[in-house]
């Protein structure tokens, strides 16, 4: 498994995947203006390295600020597609959310309903 980075921008999340921590991080805001072109290959990668044999500990840590609706759509295929290993590897979705920020929080209620995997609420 290696490492997998994209630098975030104003319009587009950070994400870092650290392949020896085992700790995939996405991070800022998600509003690209094609979100499938902007998701495809972070599902691809999450697709081919979830699928390798040896089990592991991964920890997911979800800290958008905002995301569009076109973003949101692209995070739920995200969240199926860790879903599907759910027995293959120990899997945590940690959410975070600020302390004010209830829409935020309810996003994150309602993908943990379709999920097997551990899905933990973290305010800030």
């Amino acid at each position: 498994m290696e490492n997998y980075y994209i630098e975030g921008t104003e319009d587009t999340p950070q994400i870092e995947f650290n392949a020896e921590s085992s700790v995939f991080s996405i991070s800022g805001r998600s509003l690209p203006e094609n979100a499938i072109d902007f998701y495809a290959p972070v599902l691809s990668w999450i697709d081919s390295n979830l699928n390798e044999n040896d089990r592991r500990k991964i920890t997911f840590d979800i800290k958008i600020e905002y995301f569009n609706t076109s973003s949101s759509k692209q995070l739920a295929k995200l969240f199926l597609t860790i879903d599907k290993y759910v027995e293959k590897h120990d899997l945590n979705i940690n959410w975070f959310y600020e302390k004010e920020d209830l829409d935020m929080l309810m996003s994150g209620n309602q993908y943990s309903k379709f999920l097997k995997v551990n899905f933990k609420f973290i305010e800030y």
